[in-house]
C-alpha cells in the first residue's frame, strides 16, 4: 500500500488535523513497527522532541509526526515521508488496523461443547471447544465464546461480545454489547463476605450480581466480584488491564482505565473517565470523582475530588507529593544536621 494511499485510508483523521507530506514522498508501506526496530517499507511514529534522535538513526519509510516543526524538518532531511498530526499515537493505531485484524472464528459450534437445552444461542455465534453453558444463559448475535469459558446459569451475553479461553462467568452476570474479556478473567464470582462471631467466620452468601456495560474490556487473571445484595457495576467503554481485583459492590463509571495489579475494597463508588495507573489501592467505601487520577502505587484510604490528581500512599495531592519526594532522598543528610544542633545544644 502506498503511503499515500494510507492517507486516504484515515479519512477525516486525516483531513480535519491539516496532515502534511512532501508531494515526491510516496514510498511503499508493507507495515508498521516502532521507530527503533522499523526497517524499509514500515511506518512509525513519535511523539515528541526526546524522540528526535531516532528520526536520524530510523530505518522507517514513513512517520507519523507531531506538529513540531523542528521534527518534521528533520524527517525532510532524513528523506522520510511523514504525517504531522495533534495526535501521533492515535493516528498509529490507524495504520495498525489497516494491517493487522485480531483473529475472529468463523460462526459454529464445536461437537464437544456443552449447552443447555434452555440455553438461547443467537445468530453467527462461535462456541469453541469444551466450552460449559449452564441453563438459561443468553448468548447474543455474533459472540465469540472461545475453548474452555464456562458460564454459569442465568448469565447473558451481548452482541458482538468476545469471550477468550479459560474465563468463567458465573451466574447471573450481565456483560453487555461489544465487550472483551480476556483469557483468566473471572466476573461475578462471590465477593469476600465474612461476619465476624465469637466461634469463627460466618459466610455471608453473596446473591447480588455483577454487571458489565456495552465497550467494556477486562484483562487476563482479573476478577469482578458480585456482592451480598444489589450489584458490582462497571460503566460503558471502561478499560481493566491485567490482574485487577474489583471487590464486591464497587461502582465504576464511563470511560475509566485502571491499569494492572490495582486493587479496590467492597462499595468503592469511582465516577467518569477516571485513571488509575499500576497497582493502586483503594480502601472500602472510598469515592474517587470524574476525572481523577492515581499514580502508579497509590494508596487511596479517602475521597478523592473531581478531577484531583494524588499520589504516594497514604494518597496526597500530586504536587504535594512531588515535593515530599524530593525532601524523603535529603532526609539522611537532614538526620545528621540535626544531630549536630542537638550535640550544640548539649542535648544527646
Amino acid at each position: 500500500m502506498k503511503f499515500r494511499e494510507i492517507l486516504d485510508q484515515f479519512g477525516d483523521a486525516a483531513t480535519k488535523n491539516s496532515l502534511t507530506f512532501q508531494p515526491d514522498q510516496n514510498p511503499e508501506i508493507t507495515g508498521v513497527a516502532a521507530i527503533d526496530e522499523a526497517i524499509s517499507g514500515n511506518i512509525s511514529y513519535v511523539e515528541g522532541a526526546k524522540f528526535a534522535s531516532f528520526l536520524s538513526s530510523t530505518a522507517a519509510s514513513a512517520v507519523i509526526l507531531p506538529g513540531d516543526e523542528k521534527l518534521q524538518m528533520l524527517a525532510t532531511e532524513n528523506g522520510l515521508a511523514w504525517i504531522a498530526t495533534p495526535e501521533p499515537r492515535l493516528l498509529f493505531a490507524r495504520a495498525i488496523a489497516l494491517f493487522y485484524q485480531p483473529y475472529r472464528p468463523q460462526a459454529t459450534i464445536h461437537p464437544s461443547a456443552v449447552i443447555a437445552s434452555t440455553a438461547k444461542i443467537g445468530h453467527d455465534v462461535y462456541i469453541g471447544a469444551h466450552v460449559v453453558i449452564e441453563s438459561g444463559v443468553e448468548i447474543g448475535d455474533g459472540a465469540i465464546i472461545h475453548p474452555n469459558v464456562v458460564i454459569y446459569p442465568d448469565a447473558k451475553i451481548g452482541d458482538r461480545t468476545t469471550l477468550h479461553a479459560n474465563c468463567t462467568i458465573h451466574e447471573r452476570t450481565r456483560i453487555g454489547a461489544d465487550c472483551v474479556i480476556h483469557s483468566g478473567a473471572v466476573i461475578g464470582a462471590e465477593g469476600f463476605g465474612f461476619v465476624p462471631t465469637r466461634t469463627g467466620w460466618l459466610k455471608m452468601e453473596q446473591s447480588g450480581c455483577t454487571v458489565l456495560e456495552d465497550g467494556v474490556e477486562v484483562g487476563c487473571n482479573t476478577a469482578i466480584d458480585r456482592p451480598a445484595v444489589g450489584e458490582t457495576r462497571v460503566g460503558r467503554n471502561t478499560k481493566i488491564d491485567n490482574l485487577v481485583q474489583i471487590g464486591h459492590g464497587c461502582q465504576i463509571g464511563a470511560g475509566c482505565a485502571i491499569a494492572g495489579q490495582a486493587g479496590m475494597a467492597g462499595g468503592v463508588k469511582i465516577g467518569n473517565r477516571v485513571i488509575l495507573a499500576g497497582q493502586t489501592g483503594i480502601a472500602n467505601q472510598v469515592k474517587i470523582g470524574d476525572g481523577a487520577i492515581a499514580s502508579a502505587q497509590t494508596g487511596i484510604h479517602s475521597d478523592v475530588a473531581p478531577g484531583e490528581i494524588v499520589s504516594g500512599s497514604p494518597a496526597m495531592p500530586h504536587k504535594l507529593y512531588l515535593k515530599v519526594s524530593a525532601i524523603y532522598s535529603r532526609l539522611p543528610d537532614m538526620y545528621q544536621t540535626l544531630k549536630q544542633f542537638q550535640r550544640l545544644l548539649g542535648k544527646k
